[in-house]
């Protein structure tokens, strides 16, 4: 049984509200983890910890709000996705549906041997992950910028290139979303990945190119996006 009472779980603040303190509990109920250890990132939508398991390692645990969710823009992105376009214009079901999206592209982007995360397990507004780091969380790219920018970037269009032939586009990609563990990339928030049978796949495939090149170029590194997408969209 995890040893957090109710009441300590919610010191957290109102992430916790009683249907998602509930799910907590089950989770932790069937031996996932102990307790939350800290947060990581605390955003609009979802606030990410650290969790204790019965091993003494260590868990992601991401939780989405369900109460402040931009539950409008995640349906505009799931009804593009194949996998969801009969999804119907519920808060609830959106946001259960966005995590479960989450888990099924960090399954695929796994098998098709892509630099992300392991993904545990899910239910309803939570999402377990796999831990990327040593003592503390592996930093975002933004915080800890590679020594070897070169090196660096060409691990992350490989990443690109591999999520690409596994059928998926990340549609998120930046400094942002990305871990820089030990020099080598970490692909991280799959919530908006989808299909490269999306209609919008080749935009959101420019927009994570984009993004990547600027942020090398503010690095001193040039790249050629045009030269990317075609690295990215050829065979391996």
């Amino acid at each position: 049984m995890p040893r957090t009472s109710r009441e300590g779980w919610k010191t957290w603040g109102d992430v916790f509200d009683e249907f998602t303190l509930r799910t907590i509990f089950k989770l932790a109920g069937r031996g996932h983890f102990e307790h939350l250890e800290s947060p990581v990132a605390v955003g609009k939508e979802s606030n990410v910890f650290t969790a204790r398991t019965k091993d003494k390692g260590r868990v992601i645990v991401k939780i989405y709000r369900l109460e402040v969710c931009d539950f409008n823009k995640m349906f505009d992105y799931l009804k593009y996705d194949p996998r969801y376009s009969i999804i119907k214009k519920n808060r609830r079901k959106i946001i259960f549906s966005w995590v479960q999206r989450e888990f099924r592209n960090l399954m695929k982007a796994r098998e098709g041997n892509v630099s992300v995360p392991k993904p545990i397990t899910f239910m309803n507004n939570i999402i377990l992950e796999e831990f990327i780091g040593d003592e503390n969380a592996a930093p975002q790219v933004k915080d800890l910028h590679p020594k070897n920018k070169q090196d660096f970037a060409k691990k992350i269009i490989l990443n690109m290139k591999r999520l690409y032939n596994s059928g998926l586009v990340h549609a998120d990609l930046s400094q942002f979303n990305i871990l820089n563990y030990n020099e080598n990339p970490v692909l991280i928030d799959f919530s908006q990945t989808t299909t490269i049978s999306n209609q919008r796949a080749e935009e959101f495939l420019e927009r994570d190119i984009r993004n990547i090149v600027n942020f090398f170029a503010k690095l001193g590194l040039r790249l050629d996006a045009e030269k990317v997408k075609k690295e990215i969209i050829g065979k391996l």
